[in-house]
């Protein structure tokens, strides 16, 4: 079969958009220039909404077991612990994965490798994009492996292929931000004393360091900025002095080392005619609350099955249109927060030591002993807040639900999503002119009994929701309206269903 979709870059974003694509039956090639997973990748959490993803393509707790579930937070400073935040199942009742995951992208990259082979489809390792045209009938790239020029003709380009990404470039899109002053380094270690399974931070003027475990090699994975003075090719003995102290440890063996510096830019547009960016092509971010793997995620499985749709004849072209509508906002958001997040963190001003002195040990421990601001906190880094409220795709409220949020959680309402297709939830009695509506739509119809559980997630007693492929709402039904329905199906030329 002739290839459909051409991925260029094979880390986290590329892998799931592969994946996500063969699964509804896409012809997929998925090429990267380095020679297989990274080694010295530095993306520690996983976070819920990825897992929730991950579970819909039924791999969810494969991840969860392979990795280490955090269970609490400690912050450190001047070498003395001044805090700590209890992580234990803080998302209970939000999400099927309630808790912080610690699973190392190198890990993580051969895991969704092992995956992507199960659908059929290899990663063309050490193959290199060289150019690439477009036009109305598709894209023809040129590609180079082992000295050899190859072309590859396809109906569409997606550059997952990081925050120098040549597809980005040759597309001349801006990449606007900038560059953090500091140096950050990575190193897998062995530490002395009995095993760590929880996060150790230490926030402090211009200094930032983390340990996280590492299940795989009983390590733990290590991440910071490389102290004042350091030579210009540091190696771990350049940092030891000053890190071990920070986080109260002792290395005895360290496996790997490495260093980089941090941007925070997002690209003007991620998609110019027949080509798509996605995950670090398209935004890059602090380290700070562990965004940007889990946000490259989320545009792959948000562009996966809209390219499916139209390749399969099920949507109009213009449904394209809606993947950077959707997901520009959110990355355009995250850059400014997390930006303002790390910089106060390490900022040597009183807005800094205010937040290390005083709020993260007195203010931060109380918090953490009531619900709702665990609640708070838990939604906040997981990425269940995700919504496309302006989206063409969404409308209508019901309940505390929008056309475009997330659909809520309640126990086994997730497990219908795994047929990767649209569908129609009512939590109480379906009408029988909605029943009749969706069977004329072949949209398949989910009634599940109402429950304190489906009112305390938001949901509205016998109303309607559309849920997209990607478990987001469409469109919020409070009445159970059926012309809505229609109108969309209508606007988008929309096939709710693949036999239909």
């Amino acid at each position: 079969m002739a290839t459909q979709v051409l991925i260029v870059g094979a880390g986290p974003t590329g892998l799931v958009l592969a994946i996500a694509l063969a699964r509804r039956g896409v012809a997929v090639r998925i090429i990267d220039k380095n020679s297989g997973p990274g080694q010295a990748s530095r993306a520690m959490a996983v976070h819920a909404r990825t897992l929730e993803f991950y579970r819909q393509l039924g791999f969810g707790d494969m991840v969860v077991n392979l990795g280490i579930k955090i269970e609490a937070i400690h912050l450190r400073e001047h070498g003395e612990e001044i805090a700590a935040l209890p992580l234990k199942d803080i998302g209970t009742g939000i999400s099927p994965y309630p808790f912080v995951l610690a699973f190392p992208q190198d890990d993580h990259e051969r895991f969704l490798t092992a995956q992507l082979q199960a659908e059929g489809v290899e990663v063309e390792w050490n193959t290199e994009l060289e150019s690439f045209t477009q036009d109305e009938w598709g894209v023809r790239a040129a590609l180079e492996h082992g000295g050899d020029r190859i072309t590859c003709s396809s109906a569409y380009l997606c550059g997952c292929d990081g925050a120098r990404s040549r597809v980005r470039e040759s597309l001349k899109l801006d990449f606007t931000g900038g560059t953090y002053a500091h140096q950050f380094y990575v190193a897998d270690a062995q530490v002395s004393g009995p095993p760590n399974e929880d996060l150790i931070g230490n926030l402090g003027a211009q200094t930032f360091a983390l340990m996280l475990p590492v299940r795989s090699s009983g390590m733990q994975r290590l991440i910071g900025v490389m102290p004042e003075g350091a030579p210009q090719q540091p190696t771990f003995e350049d940092i030891r002095p000053v890190l071990e102290p920070l986080l109260g440890i002792q290395v005895e063996r360290v496996n790997w080392f490495s260093t980089y510096r941090v941007h925070h830019r997002v690209a003007a547009h991620f998609r110019a005619g027949r080509c798509f960016i996605a995950g670090d092509a398209a935004h890059i971010h602090s380290p700070a609350g562990g965004q940007g793997m889990n946000t490259g995620i989320g545009d792959a499985v948000n562009l996966a099955w809209k390219l499916a749709h139209v390749l399969q004849g099920r949507a109009d072209h213009t449904l394209l249109d809606t993947y950077e509508a959707e997901r520009i906002v959110f990355a355009r958001k995250l850059v400014i927060t997390t930006d303002r997040a790390f910089q106060l963190i390490v900022s040597q001003g009183t807005g800094g030591q205010l937040l290390r002195s005083w709020l993260l040990p007195h203010v931060f421990p109380v918090l953490s002993g009531f619900a709702a601001a665990r609640r708070t906190l838990f939604k906040t880094v997981s990425q269940v807040l995700i919504h496309y409220p302006d989206s063409a795709l969404s409308g209508g409220r019901a309940g505390d639900v929008i056309g475009g949020d997330r659909l809520p959680w309640v126990p086994d309402n997730f497990s219908s999503l795994q047929t990767l297709d649209w569908q129609i939830h009512v939590y109480g009695q379906a009408s029988p002119v909605l029943t009749a509506a969706a069977q004329a739509l072949r949209l398949p119809l989910h009634a599940y009994p109402w429950s304190e559980q489906a009112a305390h997630a938001g949901l509205l007693q016998d109303a309607a929701y559309l849920v997209r492929p990607d478990m987001h709402v469409a469109l919020a039904m409070p009445r159970q309206e059926t012309d809505v329905l229609q109108e969309l199906a209508v606007r988008f030329q929309l096939r709710f269903s693949r036999d239909s």
